[in-house]
């Protein structure tokens, strides 16, 4: 049996299974868009396993990762996820990811969906990297930075330039499949 090429860090269980469903698969739901916004923060300074892992306590705790409900949250809701074990118990990204949903909120208001902004900065269409296996990938681009700046100005924290490349990636905005993966095939494959 012939086994499946995949990125190099497509490792573990988790990791193999969000590689080959999701990451680099252009998302344009915004409850999806916003759940990997949070999830994307709240990984900042750990594994993206880590996070993959909780994520079930984060859809439970984020209440299905709904902005509209998250951007009620109050203090006591901040406290709340401040004590629950099963996601990361970060103040500040607890905190930020509250005021995100606010601004994620204004986002669709001026936009008509957070998807159409987003995507906008493409012009709908994923960009698609297609570098050699074991290649590095950058940790910013110009297309990272340029969002980074511009989601600070709406209002959102915990969007630095790295993280939010790691968000193009995750949303499929950016499709870094290594060029011998089997998912970097398909995407090149849907765009012929």
């Amino acid at each position: 049996m012939r086994v499946k090429q995949r990125c190099a860090w497509a490792r573990g269980a988790l990791d193999i299974v969000y590689h080959d469903t999701e990451w680099g698969v252009p998302h344009h739901d915004d409850r999806a868009l916003f759940e990997l916004l949070i999830l994307e923060g709240a990984q900042a300074g750990l594994s993206w396993t880590t996070i993959l892992r909780k994520r079930d306590a984060y859809r439970s705790a984020y209440r299905g990762f709904d902005p509209a409900v998250v951007a009620t949250f109050t203090a006591a809701d901040e406290a709340r996820l401040r004590d629950d074990p099963g996601i990361v118990r970060n103040a500040a990204k607890i905190g930020w990811s509250v005021r995100n949903a606010r601004a994620f909120l204004a986002v669709q208001r001026a936009e008509g969906s957070f998807d159409a902004y987003l995507w906008g900065f493409v012009d709908g269409k994923p960009i698609v990297n297609g570098r050699g296996q074991g290649e590095e990938l950058p940790a910013t681009t110009a297309l990272s930075d340029r969002i980074s700046v511009d989601l600070k100005k709406r209002g959102f924290g915990f969007v630095g330039s790295t993280i939010v490349y790691a968000y193009l990636q995750a949303t499929g905005v950016v499709n870094d499949h290594s060029a011998d993966c089997f998912r970097a095939k398909r995407a090149r494959q849907s765009r012929a």
